[in-house]
């Protein structure tokens, strides 16, 4: 397995901000923390590669963002900030060794933290950053590719992935006042401890979920699972609210089938 990721731009503080209030990012801490979570990756055998600072993208650290990685394609976003919007070509030439890419037009907006892919269902979170418009074009894009793909009603977090994650199989971490459980039939839910309403967002590589150490009351709740919990810091990246699924694109090498070009797909 592979993990893309970018180094933390020196612009953080100038980071796109919707529910938090604006409060200083000391930038070596972020670093630091950051690197806790390269080496995360790194321990639990992932190749990972770092691009480097976008040092006039202040979201950039972000790569999720940039683009959805399925096993068969990847598919290129257009972020709903337009300042974000330049960070998503330097991604693409990561993503084309790896994956045939498509792309996602105007008049739609996506970005990659509201989406869940869990096996052939993507749910996509509507949300201030993305539109109906996207989910159009997905179902367009990846219908031939075997995807159902369902909008997601959020309210009170940025993203998707802010209020729910995949922690296991069909097992899910949800913070319900934001996301409702009925949108995913099916699955199972862990709820978050009610004194950690961020703590919703979990990274989940192969058998292992990588959580940040600011919640322990929910990760005591993860815990009932029995699968490894590797914590990381991560509350200065939180302050410009990120969270752990945001700073990397996971894929599986195997079966990749990689093109190096760009199918633009106006739909």
């Amino acid at each position: 397995m592979l993990a893309i990721t970018r180094e933390v731009s020196r612009a953080i503080e100038r980071c796109e901000l919707i529910y938090l209030d604006r409060t200083p990012i000391n930038l070596s801490r972020a670093r630091a923390q950051h690197e806790q979570y390269l080496a995360a990756l790194r321990g639990l055998g992932l190749e990972v590669i770092v691009l480097p600072e976008e040092p006039d993208l202040p979201d950039s650290v972000f790569v999720e963002d940039a683009a959805i990685v399925l096993d068969e394609a990847a598919v290129l976003t257009n972020p709903g900030a337009d300042s974000r919007k330049p960070e998503v070509e330097s991604v693409a030439r990561a993503l084309a060794p790896y994956r045939r890419l498509l792309r996602l037009t105007a008049p739609a907006t996506l970005d990659g933290g509201d989406v869940l892919t869990v096996g052939k269902q993507i749910f996509v979170g509507m949300t201030l950053r993305s539109n109906p418009a996207a989910v159009e074009q997905l179902r367009a894009l990846l219908d031939p590719l075997g995807y159902a793909v369902a909008a997601v009603p959020v309210k009170n977090c940025l993203h998707l992935k802010t209020g729910v994650s995949q922690v296991a199989g069909k097992t899910l971490l949800i913070n319900s006042n934001m996301i409702s459980k009925e949108s995913f039939p099916g699955f199972d839910f862990i709820e978050v401890d009610p004194s950690e309403p961020e703590s919703a967002n979990a990274l989940l590589v192969k058998e292992t979920i990588i959580y940040p150490a600011a919640y322990p009351r929910t990760r005591e709740r993860l815990q009932r699972l029995n699968q490894p919990i590797v914590t990381v810091e991560a509350d200065e990246l939180a302050k410009a609210e990120g969270g752990v699924t945001c700073c990397s694109l996971i894929l599986a090498l195997t079966g990749a089938a990689p093109v190096g070009q760009i199918e633009d797909r106006n739909l």
